[in-house]
């Protein structure tokens, strides 16, 4: 893959939520986005993976839209997947998830990564 890899943890075929802005925005940027949901087939005309270790490529980066507590049971799969940074949105933060995430490595980011990759999310 020659595009930057993102998988978004969380996403959403509600356009209105950020689980789902995220996807567009990130897709506007240039990346290959996989989103990542229990439940859904296709968001933003993508395949949905049901978690992480189920996307067949490196990730450079995961950005969260589930609660800390679900961010604290998936950070070991997503510390397996060798991504490089570990968006913690807005909801999906903790001080806990914070320092589990730099002790696997995965450089958490304490903001929102709709932002972070250039994007007005109310633009979306």
């Amino acid at each position: 893959m020659s595009k930057p890899t993102v998988a978004i943890i969380g996403a959403s075929t509600n356009r209105e939520k950020f689980g789902n802005k995220a996807v567009r925005a990130f897709l506007q940027q240039g990346y290959d986005v996989f989103p990542v949901h229990p439940t859904e087939q296709t968001i933003e005309g993508l395949k949905v993976f049901r978690s992480v270790t189920e996307i067949p490529f490196p990730l450079d980066k995961v950005s969260l839209y589930v609660p800390p507590t679900v961010g604290m049971k998936l950070a070991d799969e997503i510390a397996k997947k060798g991504c490089k940074e570990l968006w913690l949105n807005p909801g999906a933060d903790s001080p806990e998830l914070y320092e589990k995430a730099q002790s696997l490595g995965l450089n958490p980011i304490v903001a929102c990564s709709i932002v972070g990759v250039g994007v007005n999310p109310h633009n979306l």
